[in-house]
């Protein structure tokens, strides 16, 4: 029996996608390449998301390693507040799984930094009963270690837990734990996969 609903962040309830949001703000294919590549899809990134390095020293780090000057690497962060949004048709079902009784928490890969702007910023987190985000922990997703962390933390039953993630290497490391799980693909509506699992009635 389902107690727990434990949301990713990115793609499930914050739209996180930064590519897209370069090639809207009229950046051409080249600059979005070499942008996604230093910046979002680098191993400095993920450092900072595992919370290894701050980040001044992401932005430090990725100069040392790219064309871009240090000035064009801060200038992205400072945007990364403006990339994320959030996903209103799945935030709104938060309070009804309230009401039912469920305990909701978050669990996401998250730099420390942005997180800790993006909370500040929208209501829905008191909808949480907790979470964690890696940077906090130095565990990042896939990794089975962090989803442990959690419900250690919590002093949860995985077998009592549902995993709602986008990412289908991440739902496969929750269930390897006991967690039942949601992969969320982008054409999948969050409300419709809840009803087929029996959580919305």
């Amino acid at each position: 029996m389902i107690k727990n609903i434990v949301f990713d962040l990115g793609n499930v309830l914050l739209s996180w996608k930064p590519g897209e949001f370069l090639k809207n703000s009229g950046y051409n294919e080249e600059s979005i390449q070499l942008i996604m590549d230093t910046v979002f899809r680098s191993q400095v990134w993920f450092s900072l998301d595992n919370g290894d390095i701050t980040k001044g020293e992401a932005i430090d780090l990725m100069t040392a390693r790219s064309s871009l000057k240090r000035d064009e690497i801060a200038s992205l962060f400072n945007l990364c507040t403006e990339i994320i949004f959030p996903l209103t048709p799945n935030i709104i079902l938060l309070p009804g799984l309230r009401k039912q009784g469920f305990k909701l928490y978050y669990l996401s890969n998250f730099p420390r930094e942005f997180f800790n702007e993006i909370k500040k910023e929208y209501e829905f987190f008191s909808y949480f009963d907790g979470g964690i985000i890696s940077a906090e922990v130095n565990q990042s997703k896939p990794d089975p270690a962090i989803y442990k962390t959690f419900i250690q933390r919590y002093g949860l039953n995985p077998e009592e837990c549902l995993c709602v993630d986008d990412i289908e290497i991440n739902v496969r490391s929750a269930e390897s734990i006991g967690m039942k799980v949601i992969h969320l693909s982008e054409t999948d509506s969050l409300k419709d996969k809840l009803w087929e699992s029996g959580i919305i009635q």
